[in-house]
């Protein structure tokens, strides 16, 4: 076992989701176990928190309120979209070095282990021993290397929930509704709208990913047949859908572009594209019942929507971060893999430079041939990650009374 001492660094980055303070937990608390660990400290908005000096000592704080806190969505520690450079990082790596951190332990997607990577670097540079290992976590789901991601999970199953609910109601007082999901680049969050389907009739009737081109007439045929044979239709659509060119379409129907503060086009925050792609509808099919939402941050934290298999997982990504780091005393990124066909899953240890800065996109055997809904590969793939208990809905089998006055 790796006699290295010193202090223990774990920060959470991105986006908040439903068991990221589990991972967080899962490395304080096995932290605990390793006599060579001085302290465990959680940096108070990630990266930002490091080069501020913002910590909390979590060797300090007791295991019942961990507990609590682990099963509390969003970010415990607080988050950042900081996105570090060569220089933020090395302000980062100064402040470790004056703290005596040994071991650090960042929660979050492909920028976060891109940071890892950064400060790896650095560190064998300058011959300062320091382990740093990523923990996976995204409900995008698009980390390379791992089978799916802790928070995908919860966040599937809220959108797949949602989706059942909008089945009930478009049946009642049917029209069309179009669901606008996360998804910038991996459509897999909006693939998970699918699982809602129970009955023949059920939407979503159509799914569209950004990993096939979206055709706007080709949109607007598809919403007609399946509006013609039922006489409504739900939609699912990724917030990042583009055309055949790589425009995206909030772009392209706009007319516009707006970008956030790190220069990425603007996409479903604002409910514009849902708006846009109902106008379409209107204008082209005529059609006045016509509603949509975008879902935004709801997916991601919605208390009461925990997929306890995620919460799991969440933990376990933790432990084994600080397992690999103490016992076998290496750096790299934790992944997960599933290597059987009846659900189980393992962790392992990869080359942070295979996870960091690249997207995972859907495989296209998940995806539906006409690029307007998925396949029962993915339905197989998803169904495990919504955990246990998960919901369906019913309907009324009471026989049709015969019509004497209108026959």
């Amino acid at each position: 076992m790796s006699r290295l001492e010193g202090k223990v660094l774990v920060a959470q980055g991105g986006g908040p989701t439903h068991v990221i303070n589990q991972s967080v937990v899962g490395v304080a608390l096995e932290a605990r176990k390793f006599s060579q660990v001085t302290a465990v400290y959680g940096a108070v908005h990630g990266v930002r928190g490091i080069v501020e000096e913002d910590f909390v000592d979590l060797t300090r704080e007791t295991t019942h309120n961990l507990e609590q806190v682990a099963d509390t969505p969003s970010s415990g520690l607080l988050s950042t979209r900081d996105k570090p450079d060569e220089d933020y990082c090395a302000r980062m790596f100064k402040v470790m070095q004056v703290h005596d951190i040994r071991y650090f332990f960042y929660v979050g997607g492909n920028d976060s282990s891109d940071t890892v990577r950064i400060v790896n670097e650095q560190a064998k540079a300058a011959k300062y021993e320091l382990r740093a290992i990523h923990i996976p976590k995204t409900i995008d789901n698009d980390l390379m290397e791992n089978d799916h991601c802790p928070g995908f999970g919860s966040a599937a199953r809220y959108v797949a929930q949602a989706f059942m609910g909008v089945n009930l109601d478009n049946r009642a007082l049917k029209g069309v509704y179009v669901g606008v999901v996360m998804g910038r680049h991996a459509g897999f969050l909006t693939a998970a709208s699918a699982m809602a389907r129970k009955y023949v009739d059920d939407g979503p009737h159509l799914v569209y990913v950004p990993e096939r081109a979206f055709d706007t007439d080709k949109f607007l045929a598809d919403v007609d047949r399946v509006y013609s044979q039922f006489g409504l239709c739900t939609i699912a659509v990724s917030e990042g859908i583009s055309d055949a060119k790589g425009t995206p379409m909030i772009t392209k129907l706009m007319g516009v572009e707006e970008r956030d503060d790190h220069g990425n086009v603007q996409l479903s925050g604002t409910g514009a594209l849902g708006d846009l792609l109902t106008q379409s509808i209107k204008k082209g099919l005529n059609l006045k019942r016509v509603r949509s939402d975008t879902f935004g941050y709801l997916q991601r934290s919605f208390i009461g929507c925990r997929s306890d298999r995620d919460a799991q997982e969440a933990r376990e990504v933790g432990e084994k971060a600080v397992q690999f780091a103490m016992w076998d005393d290496v750096d790299g990124s934790v992944v997960i893999r599933r290597p059987v066909l009846n659900y189980s899953v393992d962790y392992e240890l990869v080359p942070i430079t295979l996870v960091a800065g690249k997207t995972r996109h859907m495989p296209d055997h998940f995806i539906h041939e006409d690029g307007n809904g998925v396949t029962d590969d993915f339905r197989n793939y998803c169904r495990p990650l919504l955990g246990s208990n998960f919901p369906q809905s019913h309907r009324l089998r009471a026989p049709i009374v015969s019509k004497i006055l209108h026959k």
